[in-house]
């Protein structure tokens, strides 16, 4: 797997940190839904971020700071994914009003839309 180049890294984690930050309590979003939510960096081909941002979303919540509520950040299937901190990740969304049923959540029921308004349902470029 490649890694988003070192020159993009910083950008790139920042920004996947102010949208996890925009996730309303009791919501979700995937890796992958935030990977769409940002541009491109310059340096990787369309098909090589399509291929591994979601990873990249991954690795930057593994390094967030405090204040991103990183249990909100789940993966396509609506599972919480298996590391050390997974039954945590489940317990603090549990306290936030999310049902688990056979450890997987409804994210038609549960997932935001990417926004914060009622009526949107994108969110524009951040690079």
């Amino acid at each position: 797997m490649r890694y988003i180049p070192n020159a993009h890294l910083k950008a790139f984690n920042n920004q996947v940190w102010s949208i996890s930050r925009q996730v309303p309590f009791g919501q979700v979003a995937t890796y992958g839904q935030i990977a769409k939510m940002i541009s491109t960096p310059e340096t990787i081909s369309v098909e090589e971020y399509r291929e591994f941002s979601a990873r990249w979303v991954g690795d930057a919540m593994a390094a967030c700071p405090s204040d991103v509520p990183w249990q909100r950040v789940i993966n396509a299937q609506g599972k919480v994914s298996k590391r050390v901190e997974a039954q945590r990740q489940k317990a603090l969304l549990e306290e936030e009003g999310v049902v688990f049923v056979e450890d997987k959540l409804n994210l038609a029921h549960y997932q935001w839309s990417g926004s914060n308004e009622p009526e949107s349902h994108s969110q524009g470029a951040l690079f």
